[in-house]
């Protein structure tokens, strides 16, 4: 039997395109999933007063030094309350993540082109890749250490929201393939882990991860990169 035979007679067929519906433009917080504006104007002040302790000791320490009972002793509280706030560590530091987050999700949502919306969908994976990738080496460190747990890595709000930015992307470019596994191939060259291992373990400069990402977003959409 042929390749082309096997595959076609084990495979399920590939749904019929729909046409991709933009995303709207919803940022989601990274932590908690409480909702900021809800919380008592005292509840909100201990969270802000908790978040800037460990910016403090992120600051002065690194994010190694980061730990629930350090924020609760910087900011002259029992540890008990940093935990109710934050759940964990995990939740802490993905908490000081949030802003970052919340601009970089609003520049691929309802930003200008050729990140945000008008721009071919090609253009925007280039463009989403290269803006993921700067924003990773601003807060590799912290990236890292909110690193959350394998069973929780890929069913975050934040990292679905951009997944599925991708597959919509994947969709209007290459709508006859499986989006949805070239996403999560996509998705992987992203991973604070290896921008890690390749910027500081081999010592690549961005501006190849930058290449690399073009030239792949080219091979899997089978378009030409830009010179």
């Amino acid at each position: 039997m042929l390749y082309a035979d096997f595959m076609s007679s084990t495979l399920p067929p590939f749904p019929t395109p729909q046409e991709p519906v933009e995303e709207k433009p919803v940022l989601l917080e990274l932590g908690t999933g409480t909702d900021e504006s809800g919380l008592r104007a005292d509840a909100a002040r201990n969270r802000a007063r908790l978040l800037d302790a460990a910016a403090r000791l992120v600051a002065e320490h690194g994010a190694a030094g980061v730990t629930m009972e350090a924020v609760a002793a910087a900011a002259q509280v029992g540890k008990g309350t940093v935990f109710r706030r934050f759940g964990d560590r995990t939740g802490l530091l993905t908490a000081l993540l949030d802003h970052s987050e919340r601009k970089f999700q609003a520049s691929f949502l309802s930003g200008p082109a050729p990140l945000g919306p008008g721009a071919p969908p090609v253009d925007r994976l280039r463009a989403f890749g290269c803006a993921a990738l700067r924003r990773a080496a601003d807060d590799l460190e912290l990236q890292l250490a909110a690193e959350p747990c394998p069973d929780r890595r890929f069913v975050l709000p934040p990292r679905q929201l951009r997944y599925r930015h991708v597959v919509m992307l994947l969709r209007q470019a290459v709508p006859d393939a499986d989006c949805e596994l070239l996403a999560q191939t996509l998705m992987s060259y992203l991973e604070p882990a290896l921008i890690f291992h390749l910027t500081r373990q081999c010592h690549m400069p961005m501006e190849r991860l930058q290449a690399g990402w073009y030239d792949l977003v080219a091979r899997v959409t089978g378009t030409a990169g830009p010179c």
